[in-house]
């Protein structure tokens, strides 16, 4: 028997709301309070819930912001450059670009405002 189940994505940090904007901004979500939700229906809901402690290592799991689907070689790396830019100007932190080997494409390694890693992919 299939159980299909609903997940969302649930985000420690210290300023939940500013986070939950910044992702909504990311994602084309509907920012709801300490929430972000797919207008679609599709995605999972985003949840950022307030905790004391920082973050302190590298995260376990992380978000992969599918910017470059189907596109290869410098139309690809472009286009992960351009959404880049304009993750920046809502406050991301740029980590690297992860270029092309034999196994994967490139994707650019991020952080939100917050630190968390994500991946333009």
């Amino acid at each position: 028997m299939t159980v299909v189940r609903q997940v969302q994505v649930t985000f420690d940090c210290a300023e939940p709301e500013r986070v939950a904007r910044f992702w909504s901004a990311v994602l084309g979500y509907e920012h709801r309070g300490t929430a972000c939700v797919d207008p679609t229906g599709v995605g999972p809901r985003l949840y950022f819930q307030r905790v004391p402690e920082g973050k302190v290592v590298k995260n376990r799991v992380h978000l992969d912001v599918r910017v470059g689907t189907g596109l290869v070689g410098a139309q690809r790396v472009d286009a992960l450059e351009a959404e880049c830019a304009r993750l920046m100007a809502l406050g991301a932190v740029r980590v690297r670009l992860l270029p092309a080997d034999e196994e994967n494409e490139s994707c650019l390694v991020m952080q939100d405002i917050e630190g968390n890693e994500f991946c333009l992919d």
